[in-house]
């Protein structure tokens, strides 16, 4: 079993391991000719199916994997060593990562190579005051690189294929909607504000005698095939809600789906098109999830990739966030045509392309505040707060455009 590789995006590794470090101790992750996929599954909270071409961190000149199990390896990866790891290699002029062993332990050990410039002199007898030519008393000086080697290991677990084969990636229905999110960074904001304002009302309510709930603050999320995302938040002392319009709902792509035009005109999405309005004031075409505010502000963590998102909201069942990470190569976009469970979006030009998203994804947002004090507990918001909130999942997708 060997596995060696240059990696060429630190940054972007940096920013994706420490995304997945917010989200759960360790990772699954699986090394193969073509990819590579994390997968974290936390005892509560979302879960993250990864899965990038080589090319979006390594150099696939310089990567070499040999195993039994069709040159694949599967490691469990303990998140926060690695990405303390490769933060120090930020600054490095090249870095690569190997498994091999310390002292009978598996290792992914990381090689960082820094630059540093050191004034050297050339003459015999050492330098002295330099003349108009640049030549000390004894000799010529030069500023010359010198090269600063460090080593990072990280613990890992090599893990059998009888310890992966039971792990698949969950199916969920046909989503309902579909809709480009905006900027994480701005809905995170939003987000977190709210689930403060939840938990000091909460907090409020305890104090004056009541008893806390375990159960954390349920954020609302809604969106409809018109463009419109709704955020809320609702407890028994206040009832807000933020709404964004003009986003984009990716189109499906008949080639893919199953049923061809049939299929399409079929589908659960298209027959939510034909709901709400494009101002997101018709109480139709809505397809809702309740998540939990604490997970939900870590699933926003991955905004520092950069990448686009495409929610997929399955009506009080499941959300699923697919993340696009961006391609730094010029004339290249992201996947062109990506399979979301069995949910096919058509993301080339034409239509809603990822292109027109781009300009559209900001939409235009407001913010509705309805905050009373309430003298009678609503039995409706009582048993919503304490209900599960559904599941999320986060998917990571870095797929090359293939000739």
């Amino acid at each position: 079993m060997r596995f060696r590789a240059s990696i060429q995006n630190v940054g972007t590794f940096a920013k994706f391991t420490a995304s997945l470090a917010s989200l759960g101790p360790v990772a699954w992750v699986r090394f193969s000719e073509d990819e590579v996929r994390f997968t974290v599954i936390p005892d509560q909270g979302t879960q993250v199916w990864a899965v990038l071409s080589l090319d979006t961190i390594f150099d696939v000149d310089h990567y070499h994997i040999e195993s039994a199990a069709d040159n694949a390896i599967n490691l469990e990866v303990p998140l926060v060593p690695l990405q303390r790891a490769l933060k120090s290699a930020l600054s490095a002029t090249s870095a690569s990562i190997r498994l091999t062993k310390k002292d009978s332990i598996p290792v992914l050990s990381l090689t960082i190579v820094t630059a540093s410039l050191g004034t050297t002199h050339s003459g015999p007898f050492g330098g002295g005051p330099s003349d108009e030519f640049g030549f000390g008393e004894n000799g010529p000086t030069s500023d010359k690189e010198r090269e600063t080697i460090v080593t990072q290991d990280v613990p890992v677990r090599v893990l059998s294929l009888d310890n992966v084969d039971g792990i698949h990636e969950p199916r969920c229905r046909e989503p309902d909607v579909h809709i480009f999110l905006p900027p994480l960074l701005q809905l995170k904001s939003i987000s977190d504000r709210f689930t403060k304002l939840a938990m000091a009302s909460k907090g409020g309510a305890g104090g004056a005698g009541g008893t806390a709930s375990s159960v954390g603050p349920r954020l609302e999320m809604a969106a409809n095939m018109h463009g419109c995302l709704k955020l809320s938040i609702r407890t028994d002392a206040m009832n807000i809600s933020s709404v964004w319009t003009g986003l984009s709902n990716p189109d499906l792509d008949p080639t893919v789906v199953e049923g061809g035009e049939e299929g399409v005109a079929e589908h659960p999405s298209t027959r939510m098109r034909q709901l709400g309005s494009a101002d997101g004031r018709s109480d139709e075409g809505w397809a809702e999830v309740r998540i939990d505010g604490k997970d939900w502000g870590k699933v926003m963590s991955v905004g520092r990739l950069e990448g686009r998102v495409i929610a997929c909201f399955c009506h009080r069942h499941a959300l699923i966030l697919y993340v696009y990470l961006p391609n730094d190569e010029e004339g290249r976009d992201e996947s062109v045509l990506t399979r979301v469970n069995q949910l096919n979006l058509k993301l080339s030009d034409g239509g809603h392309s990822i292109n027109k998203a781009t300009t559209e994804a900001h939409g235009k947002h407001s913010c509705h505040n309805d905050l009373h004090a309430r003298d009678n507990r609503s039995p409706m918001n009582v048993a919503h707060q304490e209900t599960s909130p559904e599941n999320v999942y986060l998917k990571i997708r870095a797929a090359r455009e293939r000739s």
